[in-house]
């Protein structure tokens, strides 16, 4: 159904700038959080951030009003790479990740969509987005502090429990703009409650220099880094697909046709591997800024930009990226108990709207070997090549579904 809103509505500068810090808001949270998560710096992210977007709206002719923030998909092949080789060679992942972008995009301007649905079905994304979030699971629960010896006489555990309660409230009842930003408001009260409780520390913000370049951070490359990120790139790609469906309801425009799919991915992986070329997250069209868009009805792409303009402006303050620094680990920790946990929900939500039948022994199979290979840290080598977790996950479960007969209903009572 198409929207009456109109899409260039004609705005002031005051206008812009408002509606421009009303996007910001909605992406900061998210977009700072996967730096912080992953040990990148969240100066940096907010900067790839803003260029990513400028860029993808330069290859999307300016038609597309999409906002591009840190994906939450590569979390954890950052974390894992990063342990293993380097932060920089998780960075040259990213590189490679945007590469497969836009050779993607060039074979679906060939080729159309048709082959991502026989390659990636719903059986297999939606199992790997719950792996994506449960295989977070004991990271979140870490940082909260509730592993063994877990207390609520320990202050990390109240502050953590506390953002925890905030953000399921604000995710149930909030109405409006604030229930598009739930997780910001729930570090920014959880900070507070940190902050009451004596458990920040403000010396890094005391010794920053009001501005100043972010702390950039070259790309290295490994092969066996790569194989780690890439196949996660396959299940963002078709999150990207459907977010620009999603796009094109809302606004009542047709940008899977003008400017095209091709071109909305090419412009999201391009801006992927610009961030992985100065230090930052891979990067996704965020799900936050289309809530905006509903809420507002005001679609001008050049509110985008402006938006865009502002995260770049903010990563040169280096006093606001030393005060990110001082969030607590058990802020974090209690925000990313809902969040990975909305990631595996969205994944079996995937699973339940497409109606994938598990009396089917073929669906069953290959939700049970991703989810046991992706959850359990399964890994396989290949030479130097070595795949881990949720990517041997992601590629044991495309090689079933390629592999599998179909149809091959449950038999066991034949």
């Amino acid at each position: 159904m198409k929207t009456t809103a109109v899409v260039e509505k004609k705005l002031g500068v005051g206008q812009h700038l408002a509606l421009g810090f009303q996007h910001l808001f909605a992406m900061f949270g998210a977009t700072v959080l996967v730096p912080l998560l992953t040990g990148f710096e969240p100066a940096v992210a907010l900067f790839t951030s803003g260029t990513g977007t400028l860029l993808f709206i330069l290859i999307t002719k300016g038609k597309v009003p999409a906002y591009l923030g840190s994906s939450f998909a590569f979390i954890a092949p950052i974390i894992s790479a990063a342990s293993i080789w380097g932060p920089e060679y998780a960075l040259g992942g990213g590189v490679a990740v945007g590469l497969v972008y836009a050779v993607v995009a060039l074979l679906i301007s060939r080729l159309g969509t048709d082959w991502i649905d026989k390659v990636l079905p719903s059986v297999v994304i939606g199992s790997v987005i719950m792996v994506i979030g449960l295989g977070l699971a004991g990271t979140a629960v870490e940082m909260a502090g509730l592993t063994d010896g877990g207390s609520l006489a320990n202050v990390d555990v109240r502050v953590a429990l506390f953002t925890l309660i905030v953000t399921v409230i604000g995710t149930m009842f909030f109405k409006g703009f604030f229930a598009v930003v739930p997780v910001l408001i729930g570090i920014i009260a959880g900070y507070v409650f940190a902050l009451l409780n004596g458990a920040v520390d403000f010396t890094p913000v005391k010794e920053a220099a009001w501005f100043g370049l972010p702390k950039f951070m070259a790309p290295k490359f490994s092969w066996a880094a790569i194989a780690m990120m890439l196949p996660v790139s396959l299940v963002s790609i078709t999150e990207h697909l459907g977010d620009v469906l999603v796009l094109s309801r809302i606004t009542g425009k047709q940008f899977y046709k003008d400017p095209g799919l091709h071109r909305t991915l090419l412009g999201d992986g391009l801006a992927t591997a610009w961030a992985g070329l100065w230090g930052g997250p891979p990067n996704t069209t965020y799900g936050e800024n289309v809530g905006v868009l509903a809420i507002t009805g005001i679609f001008n792409v050049s509110v985008i930009a402006v938006a865009a303009g502002l995260a770049v402006a903010m990563s040169f303050i280096q006093k606001f990226g030393a005060l990110i620094s001082t969030i607590p680990s058990p802020v974090m920790g209690g925000v990313s108990i809902v969040l990975f946990g909305v990631i595996a929900a969205s994944g079996m939500r995937t699973l339940v709207e497409a109606g994938i039948d598990y009396g089917d022994k073929r669906n069953l199979i290959i939700s049970s070997v991703i989810l046991v290979l992706g959850i359990g840290g399964a890994q396989l080598g290949l030479g130097e090549i070595k795949l881990h977790g949720m990517a041997l996950a992601a590629v044991v479960g495309i090689l079933l579904n390629l592999i599998l007969p179909k149809n091959g209903k449950d038999r066991a009572d034949a």
